[in-house]
């Protein structure tokens, strides 16, 4: 009983000085700031953060939480990645998400928005009223 006993803790002492993942896979993308913060189709943006580079992040996609929609990258370092909105996308608010590299990818959310603008939007008229005064005339 005691042997038993002393050999599982060895055992749990031994998996527990173990590091649960290699330290290169630690590493995860993660994005910060994206600059300009709206845009409209077909825009470039760039977004900041850390470990963006080629070897972390495979690709960008805009996500409303219904549909993913895969952005073009046009430049990417492990500082910022720089992409331009899809033609697909509708106007609203979408979050970026990034499909990590590796033999078991993630598609990973990340804590920066953008706000897509309508495209065919239609320029700001005000309309004035005309206010005529007629004036009244009072016959003596």
């Amino acid at each position: 009983m005691r042997l038993m006993l002393s050999l599982s803790f060895l055992c749990i002492g031994a998996a527990a000085s173990l590091p649960a993942q290699r330290p290169d896979q630690t590493k995860v993308p993660v994005m910060y700031k994206v600059q300009p913060d709206n845009g409209k189709i077909g825009s470039v943006l760039r977004v900041n953060g850390i470990f963006l580079g080629k070897a972390k992040v495979d690709e960008v996609y805009l996500t409303d939480h219904t549909f993913d929609m895969k952005c073009k990258v046009m430049a990417q370092t492990d500082d910022y990645i720089e992409f331009r909105i899809p033609p697909s996308v509708k106007p609203g608010r979408l979050e970026l998400l990034v499909k990590t590299t590796g033999r078991d990818p993630l598609l990973l959310e990340q804590p920066v928005y953008i706000t897509v603008q309508d495209s065919k939007e239609t320029p700001k008229v005000t309309l004035q009223a005309a206010a005529t005064a007629t004036p009244s005339t009072a016959t003596k």
